[in-house]
């Protein structure tokens, strides 16, 4: 399960991030506290309206993001970002102590906040693989998403405590100092034991990565179930929130259902660690499973059972994302990660802008927890959407040796988008997973 951390590089890389995304977790509270709460009157369609700027950027940016991540030094990119990201939440945190934050001001921020994400999501995803071996990916993928949703674990609930203790905008500066934790990790890093890897050419091959996922069938409904899920299902601080003020709590018990929320995450990050590959099937029962979840907790009468059920619903939310995630690096060709990775992201991120507004809408309109079972119901389409391509796809197959049994064909030939010949060198010999015994 945590065999990646046996790399010096990569521990670094897990111990930074897991500061830093608690971090993040704190900040994210904070913002959607001061939005819903200071800013406006639990006004839940303001909130959506933060949340799509702030994701909508990934979207909109997808091929240069792509490009960037595939064309330059990783590394550099993440120092930049981590920089210009620790900068912003100085300055939503001094306006907020100042008093002079507006609505439209913290759009803004959450605009920029957006544009520098869109750049760093894409570079922080491949990453990994610049970090770890292929055959480790899918193991550091996982523990990547173990340390995100370690950091949800603790982050909502710290973020709740100190917005009662201390306010919104301290917050946000505790927010930058956990950002020195990455760049401190970045730095410390043995640069010599990085994986050697191809890095694109040219601005004509930005489109490659569309093309790519274009040509793979499993990689299109792969991306279809992420996005209708993000889209309707995944808008956590809009539900938990408004849950939180329909049970008449304050922010430490929305950060308290958060916290409960990645219980749960955690829990399908650490399974997912333990499998040996990402397969396509999980990622469509786990999405089934977070549809039938999210509508068992809408219908919860109290604020103990409706955080209890959420445990599943974070554990059916990670197991979908976290398999999808792995899949999607561990299948897809070296020269092009990047920018798929930056589609994959743009799907994610992308689905935020175009689902939150209108789940803000519905849970302002009719209630949260209607707002709950939209996403539930999205969850149940997304899985039969999945559940349909695979019974047309040649890949389910009736097992010879038990009648009312069927499998399914992990092994059909994958389509790769095959990009201009590089000339032969060491570098790219490196990169090769074929070891050559020397002369003795």
């Amino acid at each position: 399960m945590f065999r990646s951390l046996g790399l010096f590089n990569y521990r670094v890389w897990f111990i930074g991030a897991l500061v830093s995304n608690i971090g993040g977790w704190m900040q994210s509270t904070a913002q959607d506290w001061v939005v819903l709460t200071e800013l406006t009157d639990n006004n839940a369609t303001a909130m959506g309206v933060t949340m799509a700027l702030q994701f909508g950027p990934p979207l909109v940016l997808v091929g240069a993001t792509g490009w960037v991540a595939d064309r330059f030094d990783r590394r550099k990119i993440l120092f930049a970002t981590q920089g210009v990201l620790l900068l912003l939440a100085i300055a939503v945190g001094v306006l907020l102590l100042m008093d002079v934050m507006t609505l439209p001001l913290m759009f803004g921020f959450a605009l920029l906040f957006g544009i520098a994400n869109a750049f760093d999501s894409p570079a922080r995803q491949a990453f990994v693989t610049d970090v770890v071996s292929r055959e480790n990916a899918s193991n550091a993928v996982a523990l990547n998403s173990a340390s995100f949703n370690m950091a949800r674990l603790i982050g909502p609930a710290v973020g709740g405590v100190l917005i009662v203790v201390v306010g919104t905008g301290w917050v946000f500066i505790i927010n930058a100092a956990t950002f020195l934790a990455m760049l401190v990790a970045l730095f410390m890093m043995r640069t010599d034991e990085l994986v050697p890897r191809v890095r694109a050419t040219g601005a004509q091959r930005i489109a490659d990565g569309f093309r790519y996922v274009w040509r793979r069938p499993d990689l299109r409904v792969t991306f279809v179930i992420v996005f209708i899920v993000g889209a309707f299902g995944m808008n956590f601080p809009i539900f938990a929130s408004t849950m939180a003020l329909e049970f008449g709590r304050d922010a430490d018990g929305y950060g308290l259902l958060s916290s409960v929320l990645a219980i749960g995450s955690l829990a399908g990050a650490l399974l997912a660690a333990r499998r040996e590959r990402a397969r396509m099937r999980v990622i469509m029962f786990a999405a089934g499973g977070f549809g039938v979840a999210s509508l068992v907790s809408s219908v919860m009468p109290t604020y103990l059972l409706y955080a209890l059920l959420l445990t599943s619903v974070g554990f059916f939310t990670v197991t979908m994302m976290t398999t999808a995630n792995g899949y999607v690096q561990t299948t897809t060709d070296v020269a092009v990660r990047g920018r798929v990775m930056a589609v994959y992201m743009a799907v994610i991120m992308g689905s935020t802008p175009f689902g939150a507004p209108i789940a803000g809408w519905v849970a302002e309109q009719f209630g949260p927890r209607a707002a709950i079972q939209l996403g539930g119901v999205a969850g149940l389409v997304a899985c039969a959407i999945g559940l349909g391509w695979l019974m047309f796809s040649g890949r389910l197959h009736r097992d010879p040796e038990h009648r009312f049994r069927l499998t399914v064909d992990e092994t059909q030939p994958i389509w790769v988008v095959r990009t201009p010949p590089e000339e032969f060198s060491d570098e790219i010999a490196a990169t090769t997973p074929i070891r050559v015994p020397s002369d003795r």
